[in-house]
């Protein structure tokens, strides 16, 4: 199995809504932006799977060496191997690689958020600067696409943690910000123990207006010169809000169930979206 086919695979196997909008693109920006979110996967995992503290530290100061070795054309990784290949041709930055990394080691550091100023710090690592690093690869010629795919980015990292606060709770982490849970009236102790009530929707609520917000600010900061070179990024807009509005039309039952959609319900979407635009 070839590096490429190794992140193929990956991308393919996890049903993201992300994969979906990756078909229509050309193949050498299919196959870069395959390798980065089998990059995203691979820290991530590192977190979320390992439970001792320690090893996933190494492993992180693993992740961190090997992009270095990216940098220097010896990467080890299959991922890493994918990616040596591609971080030239779109000028992805070191930099970038090294925040999203910083973004996963907060998990370890942190699993509570007392504001949304300091959650959008994380938000930005894990999520606002794979956007910057997906629209160089997308392409673009106007510096304002960037603004567009930081806040999409921020979006689809905000829609994430709305529809994952059942699951979340279960390993004891919570990402809605706890000034705003006390202020809606709900506990701690109400999510991890999955207590659904009118406080907790109109909690939810308030969290969706926000992620909305960020839709709309990406959506107006988007040129019109680039909008066909990021329609992949529209594509996966497109798929995430409408899994934000599938979790709004059934109450907000994210404590106890997963709302997802059908992969042939995100390959219509994708497919719609990617004629429309």
């Amino acid at each position: 199995m070839t590096p490429d086919q190794y992140c193929q695979e990956n991308a393919a196997q996890s049903g993201s809504s992300f994969y979906y909008s990756f078909l229509f693109l050309p193949p050498e920006r299919r196959r870069a932006i395959t390798a980065l979110y089998a990059f995203c996967r691979e820290v991530d995992d590192v977190v979320d799977e390992c439970t001792d503290l320690g090893v996933a530290r190494a492993k992180l100061g693993w992740w961190r060496e090997e992009v270095e070795r990216i940098y220097q054309g010896k990467p080890e990784h299959p991922v890493g191997q994918a990616l040596a290949g591609v971080v030239g041709p779109f000028a992805l930055p070191i930099g970038q690689l090294r925040e999203i990394i910083d973004g996963m080691e907060m998990d370890l550091n942190h699993n509570r958020y007392q504001s949304f100023d300091d959650l959008a710090l994380y938000c930005h690592r894990v999520a606002g600067v794979v956007g910057l690093l997906s629209a160089r690869i997308f392409g673009y010629r106007d510096t304002r696409t960037e603004e567009y795919a930081h806040e999409l980015g921020l979006a689809f990292q905000l829609t994430n943690i709305i529809r994952d606060v059942g699951e979340d709770a279960r390993r004891n982490r919570i990402y809605l910000p706890l000034d705003e849970i006390t202020h809606f009236g709900v506990s701690e102790a109400d999510i991890l123990h999955g207590k659904e009530n009118q406080a907790f929707r109109e909690l939810m609520a308030f969290q969706t207006e926000r992620a909305e917000g960020y839709y709309q600010r990406a959506f107006a900061a988007l040129p019109q010169t680039d909008r066909r070179a990021q329609r992949t990024g529209l594509v996966m807009a497109a798929i995430y809000r409408t899994l934000l509005e599938e979790i709004q039309r059934g109450g907000f039952q994210v404590l106890d169930r997963r709302t997802s959609l059908t992969p042939m319900r995100k390959l219509w979407i994708a497919w719609k979206t990617w004629l429309k635009n």
